[in-house]
């Protein structure tokens, strides 16, 4: 197993063989997989900040600080004071065994991460909590992915994706599909916009709340009836109305479910 940190301003390392590089004001480690090109798991969390993660033509998982570690105005407090001490500082570790590699920390003043990883098929589970976004583009596999107070923007992938957010909107736009696999998209605030090849084939499940539904491709929808739920407490009656949209695109194949309470659904045929 390979462990390694990046610690406030320095960079510190525990490991063997990885190799690690501090340039300028840029923070860089570099992960080498145990078995370059085979499939692989990268599992990134945070609690505060802004993840990244971008496919290329390497073989090694590359990780890279994003922002500046102190901005003008950082250091003021009330009047005149200003703050001593290293709060702030940022505490990053990236362990790597047989080609499952996990990524935890805390970012302190930067603003989040930047991830490079091999194209070859892997398995992602990406989550963050506070002030960020996560991003993804040109992966290939099954994906993972929920945030609370950011967006999730997921471009140009192969595989399948569960992605579930609070505050923000979800889009994702695929390259291809996994033909077999059942995918999730949702969240509470914010539009559901996928964007799917025109080969797809899916039974789909759909909910807004508060919006509409809108697509290109020619779904035929299921006519069942709302399922209406009654409850009786203490002599209090209560109905709850589950009011989804069911339907098939191309036949009907694995499920897509699909849901938002403020905002609209939209699915959308690649052109």
């Amino acid at each position: 197993m390979k462990t390694i940190k990046i610690v406030s301003v320095c960079v510190m390392a525990m490991l063997l063989t990885t190799r690690l590089w501090a340039q300028d004001n840029e923070k860089k480690i570099i992960v080498p997989l145990s078995s370059p090109g085979k499939p692989y798991k990268l599992e990134v969390g945070l609690v505060d900040g802004s993840i990244t993660v971008n496919g290329y033509e390497g073989k090694d998982v590359i990780i890279e600080m994003q922002g500046e570690e102190g901005k003008k105005g950082d250091d003021r407090g009330p009047g005149n004071m200003h703050r001593l001490g290293a709060n702030g500082g940022s505490d990053i570790s990236a362990r790597e065994n047989n080609n499952e590699v996990n990524i935890q920390g805390n970012l302190g003043r930067h603003t989040g991460l930047v991830v490079k990883v091999p194209q070859t098929e892997g398995t992602f589970k990406i989550h963050t909590v506070n002030n960020g976004n996560i991003v993804i583009t040109n992966i290939n596999g099954e994906q993972e992915v929920t945030n609370v107070n950011g967006f999730i923007k997921i471009s140009n992938v192969t595989g399948s994706v569960v992605a579930n957010t609070v505050n923000g909107p979800v889009i994702v736009t695929f390259k291809s599909i996994d033909p077999k696999a059942a995918m999730a998209f949702s969240t509470l605030n914010g539009n559901v916009d996928v964007t799917f090849p025109a080969s797809v084939k899916a039974n789909v499940k759909l909910k807004a709340d508060r919006g509409d539904i809108f697509t290109d491709f020619d779904v035929v929808t299921d006519q069942r009836k709302p399922v209406v739920t009654h409850s009786d407490t203490k002599g209090m009656y209560s109905l709850k109305i589950e009011d989804w949209v069911y339907g098939k695109i191309s036949g009907g194949g694995p499920e897509v479910m699909m849901k938002t309470t403020f905002g609209s659904v939209y699915i959308r045929k690649a052109k």
